[in-house]
């Protein structure tokens, strides 16, 4: 008879010992897991839009007057535009398009990046907010370094000297406007272009400047998750009046970039500033509102 309890002994003991080893197992397992890290958030857009198909053709016709007089084929071929060079139109494509007509010729680019984070721990949102500030801070927007353009973008009225600055901190960028091109301008001194001074003073005193009441390169309100304008005038010692007005804005994890241009055909006219930028704006504002579509 004492076999018996014996054995039930040493069974009691094993079965106490592998509950035991579980259970500090399971415990341990818990711990560990315990401060996983949860996955940063995608950003919403996962495709970009056709961009030669992303302006309509009336709006196509009043940023390119000129094109809509030319023949059939001919017409067809400015408001088809030119596909930018891309090897991943999942993560950028822009179009171009170019008008001569008799007093001027109208250039217009657009630039779609779809920004991608692979660090788990930050947002596509955050990475795309990154690449748009390196934008704003090249274009001498950068809330920290002048106050000025930041100050007056809830005003939307030119007024301090000091407004300027934003438009004249860098040398002009490819006249052409290719979409493809970074729209990161580089940022030389104000005394590069002969528009420094007017542009300072509200643009007023300088040929290239263009109407009195255009405004400088600013931070823009309503238009995606951030934006800003940068007005180009025409680099200093150049016989052209060409002007380029960038608009470059973000909505979730896309940055896109909106250049359009003029070039008159005599170097006595001016580019109209004031009309170049309301025309940027506007289809800016376009493509904002087809993306969130």
């Amino acid at each position: 008879m004492a076999y018996v309890p014996g054995v039930a002994l040493l069974a009691a003991l094993v079965v106490g010992c592998s509950a035991g080893s579980d259970s500090n197992a399971n415990g341990a397992d818990s711990k560990a897991g315990s401060p996983t890290v949860t996955p940063a958030p995608p950003g919403k857009y996962l495709t970009l839009p056709a961009p030669c198909r992303a302006v309509p053709r009336g709006t196509l016709k009043d940023l390119l007057p000129g094109a809509a007089e030319l023949p059939g084929a001919q017409q067809e071929k400015v408001f088809r535009g030119s596909a930018s060079v891309t090897y991943d139109t999942d993560r950028k494509v822009g179009c171009s398009w170019k008008s001569d007509a008799p007093n001027a010729t109208r250039s217009l680019s657009i630039d779609f990046e779809r920004v991608v984070s692979y660090d788990p721990a930050v947002s596509d949102d955050d990475r795309a907010d990154t690449v748009y500030a390196k934008k704003e801070k090249a274009a001498g927007l950068s809330s920290s370094a002048t106050p000025g353009p930041d100050a007056e973008k809830n005003t939307g009225t030119p007024g301090e000297k000091d407004k300027g600055k934003g438009a004249d901190a860098e040398k002009p960028e490819d006249p052409a406007g290719d979409a493809a091109a970074s729209a990161d301008p580089s940022s030389p001194s104000s005394s590069s272009s002969p528009s420094g001074g007017a542009a300072g003073e509200g643009g007023a005193g300088d040929s290239t400047s263009g109407p009195e009441d255009a405004l400088p390169s600013r931070v823009l309100d309503n238009l995606g998750d951030a934006a800003f304008l940068h007005d180009l005038p025409t680099r200093a010692g150049s016989t052209s009046q060409q002007r380029t007005v960038s608009v470059v804005f973000r909505t979730s994890n896309v940055v896109v970039t909106v250049r359009y241009a003029e070039q008159p055909a005599l170097v006595t006219q001016v580019p109209d500033s004031k009309e170049l930028q309301e025309k940027a704006q506007a289809l800016a504002r376009k493509l904002a509102e087809t993306l969130s579509e």
